[in-house]
């Protein structure tokens, strides 16, 4: 599996004590498929990601990139992933293109012309090449992360909240960019609470709550469970059964 997370756990620690944000989460994501990860606020969905990423380090667990452990073996793993974070943090006094090319350098990209000039069209930024990220939107600024997370060929793409920001016309770009890179091989982890989105791009769905997973499966699978019988056909319902807050 190109993406393997298996029974990690993460504790944080205070003066006050310590809270469990995310406990045995156990899951894969094979090369092409499209996973989504809901839940409620605080149910440790960016936690989980931010760990996969490498920013955070597992309290207790593994998770794996193509095999390579992100704690054991950090530069192997960290050279298969693309993160793309909801708040696009980007250099102040850096253009879209010198953003591109940095990226491009760290990771020694090959062809990198031929990408970057592929992805500003695809993510409609052209015109805004030499822009810095104060002249630009919010939406065009997180369309500038996510084109530094493409630029590279990562194997394992994760998204949190990639369509924060953007028109409809932008959404339903990002929506064919996602699907795009599925079908070209990578592994996506994708969380978003646009469930309509999840529902339209991925092909199975976690569900965390409280820091724990409280189904995984394709839709077709959660919709036939005998516990869920009674929550009806749709993301949405399904949800809001799961973690207790149907009807």
């Amino acid at each position: 599996m190109a993406l393997a997370v298996d029974h990690f756990r993460r504790v944080y620690s205070s003066a006050g004590g310590t809270f469990t944000a995310v406990d045995d989460l156990s899951f894969t994501v094979g090369a092409g498929e499209i996973v989504g990860l809901i839940g409620p606020n605080g149910a440790g969905k960016t936690t989980t990601l931010r760990s996969i990423a490498g920013i955070l380090r597992p309290t207790a667990g593994v998770v794996r990139i193509d095999g390579h452990d992100i704690v054991g073996d950090p530069l192997e793993a960290r050279r298969r992933l693309a993160f793309m974070p909801d708040e696009p943090h980007l250099f102040e006094y850096l253009t879209v293109a010198e953003h591109l090319r940095l990226v491009a350098r760290l990771y020694a990209v090959d062809d990198f012309d031929r990408r970057a000039a592929a992805l500003v069209d695809e993510l409609e930024l052209a015109g805004k090449e030499d822009a810095l990220p104060g002249e630009l939107s919010r939406g065009m600024r997180q369309k500038v992360v996510i084109a530094c997370g493409l630029v590279r060929n990562a194997t394992t793409l994760l998204f949190d909240e990639p369509l924060t920001g953007l028109d409809p016309i932008g959404i339903r770009r990002m929506r064919s960019t996602i699907i795009a890179r599925a079908r070209d091989g990578a592994a996506i982890l994708l969380s978003s609470h646009l469930l309509h989105l999840v529902q339209e791009v991925c092909s199975r769905v976690i569900i965390m709550d409280r820091g724990r997973k409280v189904a995984d499966g394709t839709f077709d699978e959660l919709a036939s469970r005998a516990d869920l019988a009674a929550a009806g056909s749709n993301l949405e319902q399904i949800f809001m059964h799961v973690t207790g807050h149907g009807s």
